[in-house]
């Protein structure tokens, strides 16, 4: 990591430590710290300082980006708590989840704070640049419910294709990192075309960081990735791996696919390794690893078209694509 990013991460930390709460109702925040204080990798907002630092070629960062970095992170929390809820996910970050530590309900409610308290970290924004912002801001928040419509609709869908599914991970995750990288060209005073550059960044970034989450789900440690692995073929998910099995799959392998999927009685060892072996058979694993290449190659890309327009190369962002690369949670 680099010194700048590790300063980024600190002061979003500290921001977040920080927070001046409303003294109201003041169980309605405890999740909301409990959700913020459990860690994370904090990409997005050091995504968006990265950018406007770039963009900007200034260091007043923590004056002129850091409160709307720290509004994208307490977002993305939001969408994690009600993202949790949906999916009946137990752990998050290695810890129990908001919902099962305070219930349904509480999750909620407090997720819907988290979603106002991200707004209001907008008002920071110079009045000129305030309506951009404000439109990328809820150009992503409609994004990321948009692909989750789809990924709850796609877990009633006995088929999804390829192209589908890559258009779901843009809208549920990959949009949100573009979005992120859009709102700190803006702040820096990007030009359109510097600004559709890293927005181009983001997206075929967020789309890697997506199929790795995929594969990480499958073929991740659970202590490393801070959840239960296997998760998403327990839960039939739709996949990038799991659409290659089906596609690719024999006769032999379409059946054991189908009846892994409907068998009731199954346990969740077996039925995660009879479905792996599936995925073995089809090459689903290195296929998948092909098309993260690709996506991580278009995210280069996009940064040397940056570096053109900028006259100076995004070093910050450069070490995020190669950081990512070696992921393992």
């Amino acid at each position: 990591m680099s010194r700048s990013s590790q300063a980024y991460i600190e002061a979003i930390n500290q921001a977040l430590a920080a927070y001046p709460y409303p003294r109201e109702a003041e169980g309605l925040y405890a999740p909301v710290r409990y959700a913020l204080d459990s860690g994370g990798k904090r990409i997005r907002p050091v995504l968006l300082l990265s950018a406007y630092e770039w963009v900007s070629g200034r260091e007043d960062w923590r004056e002129a980006a850091l409160p709307v970095a720290v509004s994208v992170e307490v977002f993305h929390n939001f969408t994690l708590l009600h993202d949790d809820i949906m999916d009946g996910s137990d752990l998050r970050r290695g810890m129990p989840t908001v919902y099962r530590e305070w219930g349904t309900n509480a999750a909620i409610l407090s997720g819907d704070a988290m979603c106002i308290l991200a707004y209001e970290g907008l008002l920071s924004v110079a009045p000129d640049c305030l309506p951009g912002v404000l439109k990328t801001f809820n150009w992503l928040a409609m994004a990321v419910c948009q692909g989750q419509q789809y990924d709850m609709e796609f877990e009633r869908r006995e088929k999804v294709s390829e192209g589908e599914y890559m258009r779901m991970i843009y809208l549920k995750t990959s949009a949100l990192i573009e979005g992120a990288l859009r709102l700190g060209a803006q702040l820096g005073g990007g030009g359109a075309g510097v600004i559709d550059t890293l927005g181009e960044f983001g997206k075929q970034l967020g789309l890697a960081f997506q199929l790795q989450d995929d594969m990480l789900d499958t073929y991740g440690d659970t202590v490393t990735f801070g959840k239960e692995c296997g998760d998403d073929i327990w839960a039939n998910k739709s996949t990038y791996l799991s659409i290659w099995a089906e596609v690719h799959a024999d006769e032999v392998g379409q059946a054991e696919l189908w009846a892994c999927k409907q068998s009731k009685g199954m346990s969740r060892t077996e039925k995660v390794d009879r479905v792996l072996s599936v995925y073995e058979s089809t090459g689903a694993r290195a296929a998948i690893e092909r098309e993260i290449s690709l996506h991580l190659d278009a995210a280069r890309a996009a940064l040397a078209r940056g570096a053109l327009l900028l006259g100076r190369r995004g070093e910050l962002l450069e070490g995020v694509v190669d950081a990512l690369c070696g992921r393992k949670r």
